[in-house]
């Protein structure tokens, strides 16, 4: 009978162990630095500072985005902190489907943080301002191509809810719709839980 607790006890300390060898190994693993990009985000004429960072032994190489704002004594402290806001570099796996979308980068322009990628025949684009305690999604762009000359324009300002789709060709811009309608999405969407495409617009 102490044979058998004991050899419980050993395997229950065992798997804690393992457990735990593997999160914190998980954590490591984002080491490749993709973008660190320096810029006022929260209106106090300081520099802050927003890491991207990669974990390319994952089969899907996720990525990490850290956004580090900076206090009176011009010290950064850690603010946001996502594994979902930029989609993994590869979806399906290393082996698997290639999607065309790739990060290809991240700024900071008029207080608002952008990250943008690249799909096959185009790009999207998410915008983040720090409001209301947190990082909202404001706005959203795509604009992409189906490889038979027309091209497909969404530009959507969450603030206001204005959504502008467009569609036209390429060759002569000759425009052949264009919608315009308001579309309400309050509260507006935080950067630490967001992830792109959860919505049909966004």
């Amino acid at each position: 009978m102490i044979k058998k607790i004991y050899f419980a006890i050993i395997l229950l300390i065992l798997l804690h162990w393992l457990s735990y060898s593997q999160t914190k190994g998980h954590e490591d693993n984002f080491n490749h630095v993709v973008f660190i990009v320096k810029g006022d985000l929260n209106k106090d004429n300081i520099a802050d500072s927003v890491v991207v960072m990669q974990d390319t032994l994952n089969d899907l190489s996720p990525y990490r985005l850290k956004i580090y704002l900076t206090n009176a004594d011009r010290k950064y402290f850690l603010s946001v902190r996502s594994d979902s806001a930029i989609e993994p570099q590869f979806p399906d796996g290393k082996e698997g489907f290639r999607y065309g979308t790739s990060l290809n980068d991240i700024t900071i322009a008029s207080g608002a943080l952008s990250i943008i990628c690249e799909l096959t025949r185009g790009h999207y684009e998410h915008k983040f301002r720090y409001q209301n305690g947190n990082f909202e999604l404001i706005g959203f762009t795509e604009v992409n191509s189906d490889g038979h000359g027309n091209m497909y324009t969404t530009d959507f300002n969450l603030s206001t809810g204005v959504l502008v789709e467009i569609s036209q060709r390429i060759e002569s811009d000759k425009l052949l719709s264009k919608k315009r309608k308001i579309v309400k999405i309050r509260p507006l969407p935080k950067l630490q839980n967001f992830k792109p495409f959860l919505s049909d617009i966004y």
